[in-house]
């Protein structure tokens, strides 16, 4: 972005690097809506697969809904792709693996894979330098874990 664009305050929302946390969510969320929708069971899904997780052990509900409105703002602004890059950009190395599978996990959760939440996938693993073999391993325990 130019000098112009900070002056007048169009500069991108997502140029400033998100935190661990913050980039963990963008792929989250932007997995479990590859499909063009998120239902509010869906986001209520993630919510509490994040809680749960010591990466967001610290956000109460409330920085939780600041998270998300933070993410929907850049998406809002700067669009899918721009959200996107940074997330992964942002993401850490160890967390990249963990990310997928919490991805693959909500993804498959309704036992209903749409062709763009495929292709997500499949984009998803790849962008995230996760090898192919690690990321068929995800993908084939989540299948068992949501056959029961």
């Amino acid at each position: 972005m130019g000098l112009s664009d900070t002056a007048l305050g169009t500069e991108s929302q997502a140029q400033a690097a998100l935190n661990s946390a913050e980039a963990f969510a963008v792929i989250i969320l932007t997995a479990t809506a590859s499909d063009g929708y998120l239902s509010v069971e869906q986001a209520n899904s993630i919510t509490s697969v994040l809680s749960r997780m010591k990466l967001f052990k610290s956000y109460h509900h409330e920085m939780m809904n600041r998270l998300f409105d933070k993410i929907l703002g850049i998406l809002q602004g700067d669009g899918f792709n721009t959200l996107f890059n940074a997330a992964k950009d942002s993401l850490s190395q160890e967390l990249r693996e963990a990310a997928f599978a919490v991805a693959t996990d909500l993804v498959l959760a309704d036992g209903i894979v749409a062709e763009e939440e495929k292709n997500f996938l499949n984009d998803l693993y790849q962008a995230l330098g996760v090898s192919s073999e690690i990321a068929l391993q995800i993908v084939q325990v989540i299948l068992i874990k949501n056959q029961a």
